[in-house]
């Protein structure tokens, strides 16, 4: 008996931690990747569809990959080479044999929701793509099952400012756009990827001894980011954000607890730009609060993940860097 695998499509910009997130997609018997869309962010544009194309290698998968957009929508670009080595993959030499499809990231968008109702999308990246389709045909909201956004830090907590996470910072215009689309959004904030969750030394030395390319690669691609994890944070592993991400998009049962909020995103201020504001306590729905700022944070809810099950998504990570095909 065939297995239905749900269609996902993908948004990133590709480093380490990404192509990780998407080895666990690609090697996955939950899901079909329809296509991977990248996007200026941790990398240049160039270089993230090199590494989106290089891991689909890796992975022997047949999957398109399309070039988006190359700058934020009215920003210049801030990459966070500094974090993932130069390459975004640890320079180590990582390189592909092919070549992206042809077309933008934000038309493939459009093009593949429409063909495809009830997709479930996943960004890892800023979300500057998916702004930009939603701009360009705004009805595509309507047929998109889920929107797991890895982004925000809704505790507050941030690790570009201190009060934005990286993927909404570099383009908290394109995250004000997407999160008032009406898709149901499902915030992975930044610091689900923290404490517990990181993998420490005894899970390394667990991949590693897996001896297969997958774990060997996804070990060494994140050589220069568990380092620079180090220096921000002070504690000692690899963190991965996408990943935890796309664990709970293969596994929604790993969310152990979400609530729902209004969410906005502040998009002018320079000590708070990319900040995701939530509205925990419902205090824009009090009639005693006036605009303007009331009429700024209303809008289509978004659920917020606040506890993972980690033993879960490690077990995840652990059954992709296992095989060597699909199951």
């Amino acid at each position: 008996m065939t297995m239905h695998r749900r269609p996902v499509l993908i948004d990133t910009d590709t480093a380490s931690d990404d192509a990780v997130a998407l080895i666990m997609a690609l090697r996955s018997p939950l899901v079909e990747v329809k296509a991977i869309c990248t996007v200026a962010g941790n990398v240049p544009l160039e270089q993230a569809t090199r590494n989106a194309l290089y891991t689909v290698e890796l992975c022997d998968a047949d999957v398109p990959v399309f070039r988006g957009c190359a700058k934020p929508l009215v920003r210049e670009l801030h990459n966070a080479t500094w974090f993932h080595g130069q390459d975004g993959l640890g320079d180590h030499g990582f390189a592909p044999n092919g070549t992206p499809a042809s077309g933008h990231g934000a038309d493939a968008i459009i093009n593949i929701v429409r063909a495809t109702p009830g997709i479930e999308i996943i960004t890892l990246g800023p979300l500057t793509n998916l702004a930009m389709a939603l701009h360009r045909c705004p009805e595509i909201a309507k047929s998109v099952a889920r929107c797991v956004v890895m982004g925000g830090a809704p505790c507050c907590e941030g690790n570009v400012t201190p009060a934005a996470e990286f993927n909404i910072w570099v383009d908290p215009d394109a995250a004000r756009i997407v999160f008032a689309s009406g898709m149901p959004i499902e915030m992975i904030g930044w610091q689900l990827s923290r404490q517990d969750a990181v993998l420490v030394e005894r899970d390394i030395e667990q991949i590693r001894a897996l001896q297969t390319p997958l774990a060997a690669f996804a070990i060494e691609a994140n050589s220069v980011a568990a380092e620079a994890y180090r220096l921000q944070t002070g504690e000692s592993g690899i963190s991965l954000p996408d990943p935890v991400a796309m664990a709970v998009l293969l596994k929604p049962e790993l969310k152990l607890e979400t609530t729902t909020h209004y969410v906005a995103i502040e998009c002018d201020s320079d000590l708070t730009r990319g900040m995701t504001v939530v509205d925990r306590l419902g205090v824009s729905a009090d009639p005693r609060n006036l605009p303007p700022w009331k009429d700024v944070i209303r809008g289509p809810k978004t659920e917020i993940c606040w506890k993972l099950d980690v033993p879960g998504w490690k077990a995840e990570l652990i059954a992709a860097l296992t095989t060597e095909s699909r199951s």
